[in-house]
């Protein structure tokens, strides 16, 4: 692999996978990578994370930990076919209130046919906006939540200040991505399985690899765990720590609006 991480956000603000684009391109591409895979979004999470995602996801909602009462709420930002926010819901005993927002209409509309058929509607809201500019007021939320969302926000830093600005006091910031992995041999596997099997599984699936090569190039590309740590803080949030799993190649980011 020929390119090498970003050490900030703002050099993700035209990168689209390894290639640059011109600025206020990269959004209208990365929306045309999720309506393209809305529907196969989970599977293909299932087939690049060999399922570990879905152990990850489960990590996350227990670090969150949820308080089983009414009135607290969530944001899941880019969670737009539900995977965090129905955990979240379930996790709360259906006491927590989860307002999904994504600014893929495609991906919004998987989601809240799940949430139909899985009979939790009414703990949900979905809402189709950007996270650069979230359409909230000032300490709207009890928590934050993004999982493989964040890496494809062109302005990722003024999206963890929105993030910021809409949790109340106190209020809980969660972001699990895809990292950087810490141990060079599983490094090296991890590196040839995403580069040369996920593009063609894609194909084998859907019908187009590109796509998955985008979401490759992406993580290769996104700031590791330090680097992204420290945008964290420079938003104005404290006590930010983070976890790695399976070796790095997904680390959860913890933070408090203190």
């Amino acid at each position: 692999m020929s390119q090498s991480r970003t050490t900030a956000g703002g050099a993700m603000k035209t990168s689209f996978g390894f290639a640059q684009v011109g600025e206020g391109e990269k959004q209208t591409r990365v929306n045309d990578v999720f309506h393209s895979v809305a529907r196969r979004y989970d599977v293909m999470n299932d087939l690049m994370s060999g399922g570990m995602h879905r152990v990850w996801k489960d990590a996350m909602v227990t670090a969150l930990n949820p308080p089983r009462k009414h009135h607290w709420r969530t944001l899941d930002v880019a969670g737009g076919t539900g995977d965090i926010a129905f955990r979240i819901v379930d996790a709360a005993r259906g006491n927590a209130h989860v307002t999904v927002l994504d600014i893929n209409g495609s991906m919004l509309e998987v989601g809240s046919e799940r949430a139909e058929k899985r009979g939790i509607a009414d703990n949900l809201a979905f809402v189709e906006a950007n996270a650069e500019d979230l359409p909230f007021e000032d300490g709207s939320f009890d928590a934050y939540t993004i999982a493989f969302g964040i890496r494809n926000v062109p302005d990722i830093g003024k999206a963890l200040r929105e993030a910021y600005r809409v949790l109340k006091r106190g209020g809980r910031f969660l972001c699990l991505e895809f990292s950087e992995v810490d141990t060079p041999l599983l490094e090296t596997i991890y590196e040839k399985w995403s580069f040369n099997a996920i593009p063609q599984i894609g194909r084998a699936v859907t019908g187009d690899g590109e796509p998955y090569r985008y979401l490759v190039e992406s993580i290769a590309k996104f700031p590791n765990q330090e680097n992204f740590a420290a945008m964290i803080r420079q938003a104005g949030f404290g006590r930010v720590t983070y976890t790695n799993y399976t070796g790095g190649i997904a680390a959860l980011h913890s933070a408090w609006k203190l």
